[in-house]
């Protein structure tokens, strides 16, 4: 007569149980445990998007730099139409919309 076999886990109680109590302090309880993981890959997402973004501002800013500073007269035009800078004894009007932003010329 054949014997019945005692289940998995009965028989392996301990292997089973001390496997449950490392996923369980992987989990929760480790310095590094996965929902500290989870977080960071996240928050490491979000900083190459910043990065990636900050990247293309800065590619523009050197463009606009080098457009400007191609010779005197671009610097001056653009120091008084970015800073609200004037020429001594030059007063200057400023027009703004509903906004509070100043008009731009039209070209």
């Amino acid at each position: 007569m054949k014997l019945l076999k005692e289940p998995f886990v009965r028989k392996n109680i301990v292997y089973v149980g001390i496997c449950l109590l490392f996923l369980f302090f992987v989990t929760f309880i480790d310095r590094s445990n996965i929902i500290n993981q989870l977080s960071m890959i996240k928050e490491i997402r979000q900083i190459q998007k910043e990065t990636k973004f900050f990247e293309t501002e800065l590619e523009k800013i050197k463009n606009e730099e080098a457009s400007v500073f191609a010779n005197k007269n671009s610097v001056e035009a653009y120091a008084r139409e970015k800073y609200m800078m004037k020429k001594e004894g030059e007063t200057v009007f400023v027009l703004v919309d509903e906004d509070d932003q100043p008009l731009k010329e039209k070209k």
